[in-house]
């Protein structure tokens, strides 16, 4: 690369990148500047380099007006490697053949498509390095995008380097590639722009005229090379002069603009049908060309003012002489342009491409191109493209003169735009469904969606309040969709806190019977709103009945309204808890992890982590659960996703008594739940807390944690909080330890009564406990031991070791030394085991108050591990192979192999049999 000029430290951090992909070690890269900061010259520089180095390439070029079409931009980057698609997983082979058309099926979740493509490459990267270049991709499309963004982030080992060119649009963010490391291309140094300078002007240059030229470019190397051909050689040879006003970009443009208004007319036409085709297909554009009466010769002009070049494939000198001749041309023209490129379009290799000309040739409304773009947008759908879908049907809409055929297509764009993540854009179009005649079930779609884009964009406590009335309106038109949007506003209830879940219990209780026989979401319905309106004892057989449903129910057989299947699994899951049912929280929760991995639905996977983790750490099994933690936030980086309040994360920080950790993320918490207006979240980050200042011996400030989090102002809600429940036992713990007994009693009345409606072991043995903790005598003994018995059928292992340890303090305090031991070596050793290090460490000092010197605990090889690689471990251990591993985790086989190897190295085995045998349950 030593002749891009100035330009050697980037080329030394670009080599760097495909030196490290040669060696196994994948990494991503964004390239970053304004236009004409020469970042192409840099990607191809790159692309040299690696066809050098032995390096297989593959590129794609993002193009404004390709945006709309599905999965374009990873056509073009992916095309030439489907020859290795059979090495894939049959699901991953199945979704690439969806979305790039190759057969039919189900739309796959975008980033099923992800770990499509990620595989792919890595195929394709075991026989050579594989260097993967985009340009442009601020223009490509949402789906490629997305998809790309989500590979760049999961790269590991796979001799695979990618490199993304962007321009910079007014210092703004490109987001799907936001967080990925950057190379920012700036302006040139002087000295180097003066060299670069002396090859664009062949002809002397006054030195006053260089220096304002170079002054005027501002290190921009396309300036540097276009702008001195625009000014003539009197005005150069005079003083060279430029606005100021404009930037160095749009000066830029307006040059390509000034050069091409100079050239003959058929030229002109002939640049713009070029910039209306993003195919660069020559022979599409001389069909064109020919359809409007322009001969070949017409090209020559373009060719010597440096605009366009056309042999195999359409060429324009830079993307801003495509986008300056087309913002300049009069709108007749472009109508001419696109009338004559849909007219040599094959309808029926590339309906879609015709159809979106044809869209663009029309003046005014037009009922037969309308149904060509609804036919697109269908097809767009269908391959999982729902940004693309949106934007067929958005211009269906503008050029539908029927008013009821108007609204309904502006409906329908709506919810394409809410499904592609555009909900802003969603409302401008409900706006315009709104006001066209509607049918009354279309009337209600449109109050539900408005209802759905409030709780996306704001979680606003009015929301369930919408979701009640369009539910109510729904009734008599549609009892499922209804019975769906009664559940939905249940569901915003409980998450934002407000208003009362009880009152919108009441009001669901009008809901219309299920048409023919109840699926699992419609008991769920069902025994919510028995729960919140009746109470929680009445309430819960009704509860347990729906949840064994969702236990029995076959989750492929989703139905198109959303009432069964993965759904409602996260507040099946929820209500488990409530229920105190540890065998249903287990079970749902890892239905719901694996339902959504063998989906690829990302978009839901990481509350499904966080649920199963939370499960896991109350079960004692807090490795595993902070590697789902850890998971979750790894999932939500890769899909650009914001992080969920970091519930799992606080919650298994609390348990493992990271004291700072915990701080910071409950106060990160706390501060996103209240600016949201979500009172309902900060009770599991306050009982977070309280665990960790109850392990730590802080008892004042875990009374303190534990009270805010049953500070709601609905005292009926509490009933239906687990984090709100089990605060009260943190509560009592904290109370008796600083002689507030009042306090500890209420609090264990409290979650007494709760307990009896419960009647699981989980429940029954926590309220022993906490009865044990504010009795004496011979009655404390007899509820510590019942306690210990209770949680001993459970699966609830973290409370079981913690009441060995308050019933170890209980018997030291009485003077049984022998005794307390008993109870607090079973205490410490537990709680060592799980990783629950505060209350270990407060187990260890009680036993040495007793006389005893605790065990101290050995460290082991795998204490070394990653939380990732800890869970790869575990994962081979079962006898996974690399790629089913690669499968669940969304990384390479070559990857999770990498980590194998470093798991091998730590532990000092060399084998995946070795590896079964530690982590043999």
């Amino acid at each position: 690369m030593a002749d891009l000029v100035g330009r050697s430290s980037e080329a030394a951090v670009l080599e760097k990148c495909l030196m490290l992909a040669r060696t196994g070690r994948s990494g991503s890269l964004l390239v970053r500047g304004e236009a004409g900061i020469g970042k192409t010259a840099v990607l191809e520089h790159t692309q040299q380099a690696a066809r050098a180095a032995g390096f297989r390439v593959v590129t794609s070029v993002g193009v404004e007006s390709e945006s709309q079409f599905a999965f374009a931009g990873l056509h073009q980057l992916c095309g030439s490697l489907l020859d290795h698609r059979d090495a894939l997983p049959e699901p991953l082979k199945v979704a690439l053949g969806v979305v790039f058309g190759l057969h039919g099926g189900p739309a796959p979740d975008r980033f099923l498509v992800g770990l499509a493509v990620l595989n792919l490459l890595a195929e394709v990267a075991e026989e050579r390095p594989l260097l993967c270049l985009v340009d442009d991709a601020q223009w490509l499309d949402e789906s490629s995008a997305q998809v790309l963004a989500f590979v760049a982030r999961r790269l590991g080992a796979e001799r695979l380097a990618l490199i993304v060119g962007v321009r910079d649009a007014n210092g703004g963010e490109c987001p799907p590639f936001t967080g990925l490391p950057v190379l920012r291309l700036e302006g040139l140094a002087d000295d180097d722009a003066r060299e670069l300078l002396s090859v664009a002007v062949h002809t002397p240059l006054d030195e006053r005229v260089r220096d304002r030229i170079v002054a005027e470019a501002r290190g921009n190397p396309l300036a540097l090379l276009e702008l001195p051909r625009s000014v003539s050689p009197e005005r150069s040879a005079g003083g060279f002069e430029l606005p100021h006003v404009a930037s160095v970009p749009q000066r830029i443009e307006e040059t390509f603009r000034s050069r091409s208004d100079m050239l003959p007319e058929d030229t002109q036409l002939l640049l713009l049908v070029a910039a209306s085709d993003q195919t660069g297909d020559a022979a599409l554009l001389w069909r064109a060309a020919a359809s409007l009466g322009l001969a070949a010769e017409a090209l020559e002009p373009a060719k010597l003012a440096g605009l366009l070049e056309i042999d195999s494939r359409v060429r324009f000198r830079h993307p801003l002489v495509r986008s300056a001749v087309y913002q300049a041309a009069k709108p007749q023209d472009l109508r001419r342009a696109h009338e004559a490129l849909a007219a040599v379009t094959d309808p029926e290799r590339d309906p879609d491409r015709r159809a979106w000309h044809q869209a663009q040739a029309v003046l005014g409304a037009d009922e037969d191109v309308a149904l060509a773009l609804e036919r697109s947008a269908g097809r767009a759908r269908a391959r999982g493209g729902a940004a693309a879908s949106a934007a067929f049907l958005e211009r269906a809409t503008e050029v539908t003169d029927a008013p009821s055929d108007r609204a309904r297509r502006a409906l329908e764009a709506a919810h394409a735009k809410y499904e592609a993540g555009v909900p802003a854009s969603a409302l401008e179009l409900l706006a315009i469904a709104a006001a066209g005649p509607l049918e009354p079930r279309q009337r209600a779609r449109v109050e539900l969606l408005r209802a759905q884009v409030a709780f996306h964009l704001t979680r606003a406590g009015d929301v369930p309040r919408m979701l009640v009335k369009t539910a109510r309106t729904l009734a008599p038109l549609d009892a499922s969709l209804s019975r769906e949007t009664y559940l939905h506003a249940l569901e915003a209830a409980i998450i934002t806190g407000g208003p009362s879940a009880r009152d919108v219990a009441a009001l669901a209780s009008d809901a219309p019977s299920p048409p023919g026989s109840p699926v699992p979401a419609d008991q769920l319905l069902a025994g919510l709103v028995r729960a919140y309106t009746e109470g929680y004892e009445p309430g819960g057989p009704d509860l347990r009945r729906a949840l064994e449903a969702f236990r029995e129910d076959d989750p492929t057989a989703d139905t198109d309204d959303g009432r069964s299947g993965r759904r409602w699994l996260w507040l099946a899951s929820r209500t488990a808890a409530t229920l105190f049912d540890d065998e249903l929280v287990d079970v749902l929760t890892t239905r719901n992890v694996r339902l959504s991995r063998q989906a690829g639905a990302l978009a839901t996977l990481p509350a499904a982590l966080a649920s199963s983790s939370i499960a896991l750490a109350l079960f004692g099994r807090l490795p595993q659960a902070h590697e789902l933690a850890t998971e979750e936030t790894e999932i939500r980086l890769a899909t650009g996703a914001e992080p969920l309040h970091h519930h799992a994360q606080l919650f298994v920080a609390g348990w493992q008594g990271r004291r700072a950790e915990t701080v910071e993320l409950h106060d990160t918490s706390v501060r996103q739940l209240t600016a949201q207006g979500q009172a309902a979240g900060l009770s599991s980050a306050q009982y977070a807390l309280a665990v960790l200042h109850n392990g730590l011996g802080d008892y004042a400030s875990a009374l303190s944690a534990a009270e805010g989090a049953c500070d709601g102002d609905e005292p009926s809600h509490h009933y239906l909080s687990l984090f709100e429940v089990l605060a009260l036992a943190e509560g009592v713990e904290a109370a008796t330890r600083v002689g507030e007994t009042e306090r500890a009693l209420a609090a264990a009345q409290q979650f007494e009564s709760r307990a009896r409606a419960s009647a699981t072991a989980w429940a029954l043995g926590m309220a022993a406990r906490s009865r044990a903790l504010v009795s004496t005598g011979s009655v404390a003994e007899g509820l510590y031991r019942e306690a210990i018995e209770q949680l001993g059928k459970s699966r609830v292992r973290s409370y079981l070791a913690r009441t060995h340890l308050v019933y170890g303090e209980w018997l030291r305090r009485e003077g049984r030394r022998r005794d307390a031991r008993e109870q607090l070596r079973a205490a410490h050793r537990l709680l060592a085991e799980m990783g629950a290090d505060a209350f270990a460490t407060r187990a260890a000092s009680e036993l040495r108050a007793t006389g005893e010197h605790p065990r101290a605990r050995t460290a082991q090889p795998t204490d070394e591990l990653t939380a990732q690689e800890q869970h790869v471990a575990r994962l081979v251990a079962t006898g996974a192979t690399s790629r089913e591993v690669g499968a669940q985790l969304f990384l390479s086989p070559r990857t999770i192999e990498a980590h194998l190897r470093s798991i091998f190295r730590k532990l000092g085995i060399s084998s995946r049999r070795e590896l079964r045998k530690i982590y043999r349950p």
